[in-house]
C-alpha cells in the first residue's frame, strides 16, 4: 500500500479500501467531519496496520503476563544478560530535528480544542497532546481529538466560547507539536478490523500520521510521538516497525518520525539503553515518567509484603530510588546525544495566593533540582507554570539542553531502582487515595480525562497509583501510623465515609446527575479484589459511552 506524500489516495490504496471496506467496520452512526477522520484511506491504513502489528501486540501483551507471573513466583527484575552489549558498546542516537532542539518545558494536556490552542501558545517548547492518561477515550473524545490536532497542523484552529464570549485563535509562533497515542494494551471498541477490535495505539498513531505527515514535514517540523507505558525494548521494536511501515507507505524519509519513550514502568527501566537502541533514527529520547513509574513499581511488586509503600504524597522524586531512576535516564540519554525529559508538575493556579505561593515555590524547587540533576527539560499541567519552569531550567542550563554533560557517577544498581521509599502510611493518605479515586473515576466516565481536584490536575496515572495503594495496603494488612490494621472491613467503612464527604462537597444533585455509584463500585472492585489489576481503564472502558 503507497499513499503519495501529500496524503492523497493512490490507486493501490483505493482498491485495498475497497476490498476491506467490509473488514475495517464502525460501529457508530458518524458525522461528516467524522467521516472525513474516518475516510476510506485512513481506514485502510490503519486497518493495514493491525493487520500487520495487531498479532505481535498480542504475543507482547502475553510476555508481559509471563514476566508477571515469574515476579509473583519469586523472580527479580535486573538488568539483561543477552543484550549486555547494547549497554556496554558505543553508539548514539541521530540529532534531534531543529523544532526538538530545546525542550526546557513541555505542556502536557488532552485534546480538547481550546485547550490545544492554549497550549500551544502557552510559551512552552513542546506541546504533547494526550490520547492517553489526559483523556477518557470516547469515541466522541477521539474523533473530535484527530480532528482538532488536524485543524492545529494546518493552522486554521480557532474556538470561540459562547459561555464567555471569549474567542481562541493559534498564534503565528507556538510550541512544537508532540502527540501520545493510548497505550498497546488498550482496545478500541468502536473500530474492528476483520472482526475484532482494533489496538487502540494504532488507531491513534495511524489516524494522525494518515492525517498529518505529509503536512508536518511540509511545514518544516514532523510527526513526532510520545510512546507511553512500554514494558521492554521488544515493544520498542515493534514501534520501530510501525514507523518504517507508516513512512514507506506515505513515501516518507526513514527518520522522520520521532518518538520520546516514557520510562514510566519499572521493567523499562532495566532496558533503557535497549529500548533507544531499538526505536534507531526514530528516537528522540527518555521522559521520566514519575507517577505511572511509581504506579508500576507497586504493580511489579505486589506479592512482596516487603515492598508496601508509604503515603503516594510522600514518593517524592528525592526518595532514593526515584533519584536513581532520574539518574539512570540522565546518564543513559546523554551517554547515547538523547533528551532526558522529567516528570509532571501537576499543581493546577487556583484563586487562592497563599496557596499559589506555596505551590510555585515548590514548582521552581522542583525543576531546579531537576535541571541540578541533569535534565534537559520537564512537564507542566498549566499555562500559568510555564514561565516559572523556564526561569527554573534557564538558571542553570546555558543553552538549548544538556546533551554535553555527562557525570562522572556510576549507573545506579538494580537494588537502588528496587529500593523500597522510606515513609510512613496514614488514615489521611488512605482517605485521600479513595476520595480522589472516585471522584477521577467518576469525571473519567463522564468523558473527562484531566481532572482538577484540590489544586492539582489528576489524571489516569495518579488514579492507578490510588486505587494501587489503596490494594497493596489491603493485601497486606499494613499498618497505619495510628496502630489501625487496613482490611477489607475499613477500607469499605472509609469509602462510605468519603462519599458522605464527596457529597457534602459536590452536593446531592451532582451526586445525582453524575455516575458516582459506578465509579464507587469500580474502585471498591479492584481496590478491594484478590489479585491486583492490570489496568483501571480497561475495567472501566467497558462501561464507558454507556
Amino acid at each position: 500500500m503507497t499513499i503519495d506524500a501529500g496524503g492523497a489516495m493512490t490507486d493501490i490504496v483505493s482498491s485495498v479500501a475497497a476490498a476491506h471496506r467490509s473488514s475495517a467496520e464502525v460501529s457508530t452512526p458518524l458525522t461528516t467531519e467524522d467521516e472525513e477522520i474516518l475516510s476510506p484511506g485512513a481506514l485502510a491504513f490503519v486497518a493495514e496496520l493491525e493487520r500487520r502489528f495487531g498479532p505481535e501486540i498480542e504475543h507482547l501483551l502475553e510476555l508481559r503476563m509471563v514476566r508477571r507471573k515469574r515476579l509473583a513466583a519469586g523472580d527479580s527484575l535486573g538488568f539483561l544478560a543477552e543484550t549486555r552489549d547494547v549497554r556496554e558498546n558505543d553508539w548514539r542516537v541521530p540529532t534531534a530535528p531543529v523544532d526538538l532542539t530545546q525542550r526546557l518545558v513541555e505542556i502536557t494536556g488532552p485534546t480538547d480544542r481550546k485547550i490545544i490552542i492554549n497550549a500551544l501558545n502557552s510559551g512552552a517548547d513542546v506541546f504533547m497532546a494526550d490520547f492517553e492518561d489526559a483523556t477518557s477515550p470516547t469515541w466522541g473524545n477521539i474523533l473530535r481529538g484527530q480532528a482538532n490536532l488536524r485543524d492545529a497542523v494546518r493552522g486554521d484552529i480557532s474556538h470561540d466560547d459562547a459561555q464567555t464570549g471569549k474567542s481562541y485563535r493559534l498564534a503565528s509562533k507556538h510550541a512544537t507539536l508532540m502527540v501520545r497515542p493510548r497505550g498497546l494494551h488498550l482496545t478500541e471498541r468502536h473500530l474492528t478490523v476483520d472482526g475484532s477490535r482494533s489496538h487502540a495505539a494504532l488507531v491513534d498513531f495511524g489516524l494522525f500520521f494518515f492525517h498529518n505527515a505529509a503536512k508536518l514535514v511540509k511545514t518544516g517540523s514532523g510527526p513526532y510521538f510520545y510512546l507511553p507505558k512500554l514494558e521492554s525494548h521488544l515493544e520498542a521494536r515493534l514501534w520501530n516497525d510501525v514507523f518504517i511501515w507508516a513512512q514507506d507507505a506515505l513515501c516518507i524519509s526513514h527518520g522522520t518520525v520521532r518518538a520520546t519513550v516514557l520510562i514510566e514502568t519499572l521493567p523499562a527501566a532495566f532496558e533503557t539503553h535497549e529500548i533507544l537502541h531499538e526505536l534507531r533514527e526514530h528516537s528522540a529520547g527518555l521522559n521520566c515518567g514519575r507517577w505511572d513509574y511509581i504506579f508500576s513499581s507497586i504493580k511489579a511488586r505486589a506479592h512482596n509484603p516487603h515492598a508496601i509503600y508509604p503515603d503516594r504524597a510522600q514518593v517524592s522524586m528525592t526518595q532514593p530510588n526515584m533519584r536513581a531512576f532520574t539518574r539512570l535516564v540522565v546518564g543513559t540519554c546523554h551517554r547515547r546525544g538523547a533528551h532526558a525529559i522529567g516528570g509532571m508538575s501537576a499543581f493546577i493556579p487556583s484563586g487562592d495566593e497563599a496557596i499559589n505561593r506555596r505551590a510555585l515555590a515548590q514548582v521552581r524547587a522542583d525543576k531546579e533540582r531537576e535541571a541540578g540533576e541533569g535534565l534537559d527539560g520537564a512537564w507542566v499541567a498549566h499555562p500559568g507554570l510555564v514561565s516559572v519552569a523556564r526561569e527554573a531550567f534557564a538558571s542553570r542550563i546555558a543553552g538549548p539542553n544538556q546533551l554535553h554533560t555527562h557525570r562522572d557517577e556510576t549507573a545506579p544498581s538494580a537494588n537502588e531502582l528496587l529500593a523500597v521509599p522510606s515513609g510512613t502510611r496514614t488514615e489521611a493518605g488512605l482517605r485521600t487515595n479513595v476520595r480522589v479515586g472516585i471522584r477521577y473515576l467518576e469525571a473519567w466516565l463522564r468523558g473527562l480525562g484531566a481532572v482538577p481536584l484540590y489544586h492539582i490536575m489528576e489524571d489516569a496515572a495518579t488514579a492507578e497509583i490510588s486505587r494501587a495503594q489503596v490494594w497493596q495496603w489491603t493485601r497486606w494488612s499494613a499498618r497505619l501510623d495510628n496502630g489501625r490494621r487496613v482490611t477489607p472491613q475499613f477500607v469499605e467503612q472509609v469509602i462510605a465515609d468519603e462519599m458522605q464527604g464527596i457529597a457534602r462537597e459536590v452536593g446531592d444533585a451532582r451526586i445525582s446527575a453524575g455516575r458516582y455509584a459506578e465509579a464507587r463500585a469500580l474502585f471498591s472492585e479492584c481496590a478491594l479484589s484478590h489479585d491486583l489489576e492490570e489496568f483501571l481503564t480497561t475495567i472501566a472502558y467497558e462501561r464507558l459511552d454507556g
